[in-house]
């Protein structure tokens, strides 16, 4: 049997969390306080904190209540695109969103991770990139690294371990192609 776990060994390497602890932290209370809270359905407050703690966002994007955004400074988000009721972009690296992506609610946008082969649980972080005319899927998981094609859909519940085709329907834990999406006009 190999060593044990050790967390006490962890070393976050050359992680960088792309800010400052003083921006950091006043970006936890302005979440808190501001942005994630259920009791501000104001979206254009919303979206000018979190432009002005360095997300790049488009026009026309639709931010419900209770979306959890961990790191603005390392978020694109396009035109037209919306963020369900309990979203996470749980962005250790860059998340970038496409134009008239849907990321329903309860959705996890996960670019963290850790090396369970390691004792020390040192990070394995990738960015995810939601191309144009995706959806994410009500409490969907979208893991480090998955580039989620143009106009994929992840269906409900659906894990991405892997990158997701263009104009393909997604869904299973892990997802597996059930179809090839067709839209109608």
């Amino acid at each position: 049997m190999s060593e044990n776990v050790r967390l006490d060994t962890f070393d976050a390497g050359d992680f960088d969390k792309g800010a400052g602890k003083a921006k950091q932290a006043l970006w936890f209370f302005v979440n808190a306080l501001l942005v994630k809270a259920s009791w501000n359905p104001f979206m254009g407050i919303k979206i000018a904190l979190l432009r002005a703690f360095g997300a790049k966002i488009g026009r026309g994007v639709v931010i419900k209540n209770n979306v959890c955004v961990k790191f603005p400074w390392k978020l694109e988000v396009g035109d037209n695109v919306w963020l369900g009721e309990n979203a996470w972009i749980d962005n250790l690296d860059k998340v970038a969103i496409g134009n008239n992506v849907c990321i329903s609610q309860g959705a996890l946008l996960l670019t963290g991770n850790h090396d369970y082969t390691l004792s020390s649980f040192d990070y394995r972080n990738a960015p995810i990139v939601v191309e144009d005319g995706a959806w994410i899927g009500a409490k969907a998981l979208v893991c480090p690294g998955v580039v989620v094609g143009t106009h994929a859909v992840l269906a409900a519940g659906g894990v991405a371990t892997k990158s997701l085709r263009p104009w393909t329907v997604y869904q299973g834990n892990p997802a597996k192609e059930i179809r090839v999406r067709f839209i109608r006009f």
